[in-house]
């Protein structure tokens, strides 16, 4: 295939992917960017997709404006803008093949994760952690997400011990990925990447994100998860282990 072929369909398979997770299908969102960077460069490729994350998030946002929990804001998103501004140095400072295989590495290490939290392992931290614990782990969270809109698992780790309501779980979960999402965005402009191009590259797919998001909250509902995320996982392994090898060579 053509390189401008192979983009538009890495591309439209990891808006699908993001807009399913969006729908529900929680987690595999964290494949949409080494699809998407099969097809251009890591930067570029996360680029284009933010604001269509930024979308999203409004209507996540919208949806749980009322459920929400102050406190597990306050320790992360000092943590994840701090994340935001290390991962900006680090793709300002470093080759593309390195931000590649960051890429790569974040979807590897994910992916074997979940793997084997699915057979039952887990690292489990404190309910009652204290909040500089989750700083820490929301500078985790702002660094995967800004090289690889990632930044759900070090959320998670911090958050789900908390075992908050379902609502303020997703409302807390929307209000801090939309305002680090933004945060995310002076650091791109300053990368050079809302080109006209990019921008138009970004108009073209939110037709297919919208779609897969409304895709995702009827299939969620028939889908037997443990076996489609056993699949999404093992792709993220393989995927994050091909950019890992492509970024060494």
């Amino acid at each position: 295939m053509s390189p401008e072929v192979t983009y538009y369909l890495c591309a439209i398979i990891a808006v699908t992917l993001s807009g399913l997770a969006k729908g529900g299908f929680s987690g595999i969102g964290a494949l949409a960017m080494p699809v998407m960077v099969l097809g251009v460069d890591p930067v570029r490729g996360a680029a284009i997709m933010l604001p269509i994350l930024i979308l999203q998030d409004a209507v996540s946002v919208w949806a749980f404006r009322r459920s929400w929990d102050s406190s597990v804001l306050r320790a992360m998103l000092p943590g994840m803008a701090i994340g935001v501004g290390l991962g900006y140095l680090f793709a300002a400072q470093v080759s593309e093949k390195a931000v590649l295989g960051a890429v790569g590495g974040i979807s590897l290490v994910f992916g074997l994760q979940r793997l084997w939290s699915e057979r039952g392992g887990a690292v489990v931290l404190p309910s009652n952690s204290p909040a500089w614990v989750g700083t820490l782990f929301g500078v985790a969270s702002g660094f995967t997400s800004q090289i690889a809109h990632a930044g759900a698992p070090p959320f998670q780790m911090w958050v789900l011990p908390k075992r908050l309501p379902r609502d303020v779980l997703v409302g807390t979960t929307a209000i801090a990925f939309a305002v680090m999402n933004w945060i995310k965005v002076p650091a791109y402009a300053a990368l050079g990447q809302f080109t006209r191009a990019n921008l138009l590259a970004t108009a073209l797919l939110v037709p297919v994100a919208f779609a897969a998001t409304l895709v995702g909250v009827v299939l969620v509902r028939r889908v037997d998860p443990a076996r489609f995320y056993t699949i999404i996982y093992a792709l993220m392994v393989l995927l994050g282990l091909k950019l890992v090898i492509d970024a060494l060579l």
